[in-house]
This record gives structure tokens, sequence and C-alpha cells, in this order.
């Protein structure tokens, strides 16, 4: 029996509990076919928010010139205020100088560097989706997930091995739980940091500049000046966050979807379906960040909303690639779906940076899985991320078989 349609005004989009709680898509779905521009009311502890849901609105709004990231581009932080890196990381800055820092990091990201990166992507998948097949019961999260994005993203920037682990717990903490437990103060210290870290490893490049992405970062100039050890080490923490988190918990999706569409991994391992389009496929379905959020600087009006200058307005992406009117049967998971034009790396001006070296990750795993796995099993139940931004999960007991 399916379950009543829920209100718009009966989740609370600030509580990372709804998500978790809910059937979420069940509400969305919701608030596209009866209001899919609302105003959230505010809570005890936050003020309102518009809500925007659907694709073609969520598309047009990403590059709206009444709206701005300058005061941040999540909700639980421009519910409390400024960001602090606002003007600064290259996410939370608008044009003019939002377009000059996006050139200096696309510089930095040559063919050349980017070759050799997905090449040990290629190399670290395989082998351990290797050392897992020995192994009865393990957590894909933890012994596999883990492991591809935040060291590609070290490999990208030379960090030394011996501080990667304690970055990925601090990007862990950041963001996202899992645990209801876990306080906003735990966040914002994780979220210091590894800012701090890479402020003093900033300075270092500064000092003795290397071959690498910081060096070039922290000694080149961006409208007339060098960045400020600040400003990369800002810059180098966006790269880390967006790189890390968004492509775990893809990997995670995706072997959990697999597991549960067996012909959809038939297909996949068949070659009856390509890795490029499977990616696409993974990508929507996971959507791991679930909105973006904006701030009007001046008025505009959205499907007769009346949005002020002033006003936060958030972009949910995890409506919108289940947008009936533009993905068919969207919450069926099908490898072979196009076109998939999803909005998963956002779109227009703040388009996703790191978004070729995600697309490698997830294909150096589909590719490793049908190389070396005959058949995955679910060995437990996947504990989910305690969070109101990016949805997935923080574990997953599974069991490979090998080919």
């Amino acid at each position: 029996m399916s379950q009543p349609a829920l209100s718009v005004r009966s989740l609370d989009l600030t509580d990372p509990a709804t998500f978790i709680e809910n059937d979420i898509h069940e509400f969305w779905r919701d608030v596209r076919a009866r209001q899919p521009v609302y105003w959230h009311e505010p809570t005890d502890r936050n003020p309102g928010f518009w809500v925007v849901s659907r694709y073609a609105d969520v598309q047009s709004l990403y590059h709206h010139g009444a709206l701005s990231s300058a005061r941040g581009n999540v909700l639980d932080v421009v519910l409390r205020g400024d960001d602090s890196a606002g003007g600064s990381m290259l996410a939370v800055t608008d044009a003019p100088r939002h377009r000059s820092l996006r050139n200096l990091m696309f510089s930095a990201f040559t063919p050349r560097v980017l070759g050799e990166v997905v090449e040990k992507v290629r190399k670290r998948t395989d082998d351990l989706v290797s050392a897992v097949l020995e192994k009865d019961t393990f957590d894909f999260a933890a012994e596999v997930a883990e492991q591809i994005p935040m060291n590609t993203i070290c490999d990208l920037l030379s960090i030394p091995a011996a501080d990667r682990g304690a970055l990925l717990q601090w990007n862990k903490m950041a963001l996202s739980s899992g645990h209801a437990d876990s306080s906003e103060l735990d966040a914002l210290g994780a979220r210091n940091e590894i800012v701090l870290y890479f402020m003093e490893l900033a300075q270092e490049r500064r000092d003795n500049p290397g071959d690498d992405v910081i060096s070039m970062l922290a000694t080149s100039e961006v409208d007339g000046r060098l960045l400020t050890v600040e400003e990369v080490a800002v810059n180098c923490y966006s790269l880390i966050l967006g790189g890390d988190e968004t492509s775990r918990i893809s990997a995670i999706c995706a072997v959990l979807a697999l597991i549960e569409n067996p012909d959809q991994w038939q297909a996949l391992r068949t070659g009856e379906v390509s890795f490029e389009s499977a990616v696409e496929e993974v990508i929507r379905w996971a959507t791991p960040g679930i909105h973006l959020a904006r701030t009007a600087v001046e008025d505009f009006e959205i499907r007769g909303a009346k949005v002020r200058a002033g006003d936060i307005v958030t972009l949910w992406n995890i409506s919108a690639n289940n947008d009936e009117s533009v993905f068919d049967q969207p919450r069926r998971f099908t490898l072979s779906r196009s076109p998939n034009r999803h909005l998963s790396f956002g779109h227009g001006p703040h388009y996703c940076l790191g978004a070729y070296l995600g697309r490698g990750e997830l294909r150096a795993l589909l590719s490793a899985l049908v190389e070396h796995v005959g058949g995955m099993e679910l060995r437990g139940t996947p504990r989910p991320i305690y969070s109101n931004f990016l949805t997935g999960y923080e574990s997953l007991p599974v069991h490979f078989e090998g080919r």
C-alpha cells in the first residue's frame, strides 16, 4: 500500500533526521506536483528560505544573475550567516572574481596532470577490489570507497601519504556524520583543521615550490596579486571537500544499486551498457549533494513566487534529478538511460571543477567490478549518513565472489 502524500510543510529540511526517517522521494514527488516553489517556514533556530524543486527551475537558477554564492552554498552555512570563505573560495565567489579564480584552478588541471592521476586511480581501484575478494564479509565503504577519492585528490595536490588518513577523518566530519549526536562544533572543528593544515602546506610550497598544484596556486597571481595562504588553503579545502565526499558516496551507492538491481549488474557485466552510460546513471541515482543554496541580490519572480533581495533560495538537485518531466521512471535504476542530463555536478558557471575526476573514479570502479567480481551480496544493513546536505551511506557490509 502506498504511503499518503506528504504536505510540503510537514518536513523540516534543515533537520538531517528528515532525510533518514521519511520517504524523501515521495515527498519531492508531492512538492513538484503541488507546489514546486515554496517558502520553507522559519524554525526555532533558523530563518525561512525558498525551496525550488523542478528540474527546469533548478537548472535555470544555477546561472541566474539575481542569485549570489558569496554568502555560502550550503543551507546550514547560509542559515547561520555569511560563509567566512566568501570571496576567497571558488565555490562561494561571484563574478568577476569567480572567473579569474576558476581560470587559475583550471590551469592546474592540465591533461598531463589529470592523465597521471587517472592512471593511478585505475591501478589503486583494481588493487582494492582484488584485495577484498579474499574476505567473507567486508565494509565496502571503509575498505574500498573511502580509499579512492581522497587519495585521488591527494595525488593531485601531492599530499604526503602520512597525512591522508587525518584528512579523510576531518572531511567526513565536515559536512555529515554517521550519528545524530555529532555536534555543529565537531563539524566546524574539522573544517578548521583542514584549513589550518593547508595554510601550513601552502606556505611550505610557496617557500619551496615544486611541480604540484598547491605550489602553482601558491605562486600564481590572480587579478594582479598573489593569493594569500588563506585563499590557497580554502581552495584546496574545497577540492578535498567536493572531491572526496561526492565520489565516495557515489561509489557506495553504485554497489548497493547493482546488488539491488541484478538485471543492471548483468547488463554491465555482459557489455550490454557502456561504462560511460553507467557512470552517468550512478551519479544521477546517487545525487550525493542533495541541494545547493544561494542568496538573492535583487528581487525576481519564479512560478509566481516573489523572491526578495536577501532571501535564501535552495536548489534541490535530489528532486530535479528525479523530475518525471525529464527522466522517464526516475526511481528505476537504468544504466542505459539516455539522455541523462542530471544536475549532480551543478550547471552553469559553478559547474563542478572535479567532474572529470569524479567520472574517472566511478568508471575505474565499475571496470574493476566487471573484471574481478562474479557476484555481490549484501551482508547487513547499510548505515545512512546523517546530513541535510549529503545523502548516502557510511557503511555497506557486503560479500564479493570472484570471477
